[in-house]
């Protein structure tokens, strides 16, 4: 057991120093291991959400876990920083509660916001956390992170009924995750993923009542907070 841990912390270690991306000969070159038990070990690594692979990639990636441990001891400043400029942007033009969020372990966690000025409006949630599969911005990332919906579905069956996995199939094919009246009554939410590099670093969310934030207004925000996203630092891929 010993041995394996090793073994996963040297093919880590060579994927983040070739600059986060790494062919299988590579990393078996690098760490001194045959091509076959190199496979094998990454196999693991993939599955548990370590290291990805992409569409036209041969290369194995660093996984969303690895970046999520890592914003978890010290870039939640960088990355609130990074996007804050977005957000306000994002306050600004639609006159709504908007939000930063991240995945944090099963939990979602809000990294930012910034409150409406309007009188009806949603609160802020600025440094709360919330169950990832009870909200717009939790069922987004368990959309478009796939090795995190595994873990979802695998330890908490029972929070994921059917009703969810529709909604999160609907979300990875719409490109953005709608909440109405679901999380709270009279409450509507959007959100859209933000991408760095290709992977889901973030969330962006908007909320407010369901009497303003009709159905097709939800949709022109979308693309209102997509375009937005987009033209920030990293890159936005709907």
């Amino acid at each position: 057991m010993v041995q394996s841990v090793a073994r996963a912390t040297e093919i880590l270690d060579s994927i983040a120093h070739a600059g986060g991306a790494s062919h299988l000969n590579d990393i078996a070159a690098a760490t001194g291991l045959k091509a076959t038990t190199a496979h094998n070990i990454l196999k693991a690594l993939q599955t548990a959400g370590y290291v990805r692979r992409r569409s036209g990639d041969t290369r194995y990636h660093l996984g969303d876990r690895i970046l999520n441990l890592a914003r978890v001891v010290g870039d939640d400043d960088d990355l609130r920083h990074r996007l804050r400029p977005a957000l306000e942007t994002m306050a600004t033009e639609t006159s709504e509660t908007v939000f930063l969020a991240v995945p944090s372990g099963d939990e979602v966690y809000f990294l930012d916001a910034i409150e409406s000025t309007r009188t009806l409006k949603a609160a802020s949630q600025r440094g709360h956390r919330e169950p990832m599969a009870g909200s717009a911005i939790g069922l987004l990332f368990l959309a478009f992170i796939p090795a995190l919906r595994r873990r979802m579905f695998d330890a908490h069956a029972d929070r994921i009924g059917p009703g969810i996995a529709a909604e999160i199939e609907a979300i990875a094919e719409r490109g953005y995750a709608l909440d109405r009246e679901n999380w709270m009554p009279g409450l509507n939410c959007i959100a859209i993923p933000w991408r760095d590099d290709g992977e889901i670093r973030a969330g962006f969310g908007l909320a407010g009542p369901s009497s303003r934030l009709t159905t097709s207004r939800l949709k022109e925000m979308a693309e209102l907070m997509q375009k937005i996203a987009s033209e920030t630092d990293g890159r936005y891929d709907g």
